[in-house]
């Protein structure tokens, strides 16, 4: 199968859905992945490029996308719409993985919006959780207790942002590893990744 991750900034990915596309790659799947903005607003363009290549060796990404498009000022319309088709019909993606659409970054909520018909072709649509989303209610998850310390080091990848969160004593990686904790709670396993699907064929 084929696989694409598609994240606003550098580190959405990571924090969204790093342990299922690790499993991906164990099965034998070609995961790719797209960046829509350049991360600007949070640290220079070209280390979060960078720190995101590093991200996705971890994971073990066939191949990473980068939009190019500013950080805060992606917005859904034809041409965004089409950028994105034409990654997904290059990557041929069987399944793809996005943000969930109620976020309080706008980034995050244009990219949700503009997935989905860009995704229109594609057999399986599933949204994930930001550090941002809200009212984020998953009814498919996946158990990343094998590869939950994988996962958490594709996010140290991204050094610059490991204590970007506006959570005193908290760092990204505290944070993805107990939300994983938690979605692992309602699915009864130790770590979860958890999903709201547009489309998904078991």
């Amino acid at each position: 199968m084929n696989i694409l991750a598609i994240g606003a900034h550098p580190d959405d990915v990571e924090y969204g859905c790093a342990g299922t596309l690790i499993q991906h790659v164990q099965r034998g799947d070609n995961v790719y992945i797209m960046i829509v903005t350049d991360g600007a607003q949070g640290g220079d363009p070209l280390i979060r490029r960078e720190e995101q290549l590093a991200a996705a060796k971890i994971i073990g990404a066939t191949d990473t996308f980068f939009g190019d498009y500013g950080d805060t000022q992606f917005e859904c319309h034809q041409e965004s719409i089409m950028a994105i088709e034409a990654v997904i019909n290059k990557t041929n993606a069987d399944s793809v993985y996005t943000h969930f659409g109620e976020d309080t970054h706008q980034d995050h909520r244009h990219i949700a919006r503009a997935v989905v018909p860009a995704a229109r072709s594609v057999r399986n649509l599933l949204f994930f959780e930001g550090l941002s989303s809200q009212h984020f209610d998953p009814s498919v998850f996946v158990d990343i207790g094998d590869v939950i310390h994988q996962k958490l080091g594709a996010l140290e990848a991204h050094a610059s942002q490991i204590s970007r969160t506006n959570i005193e004593q908290m760092n990204i990686v505290n944070i993805a590893q107990s939300a994983a904790h938690f979605r692992g709670i309602q699915g009864r396993v130790t770590h979860a990744e958890g999903f709201v699907p547009v489309r998904y064929f078991m």
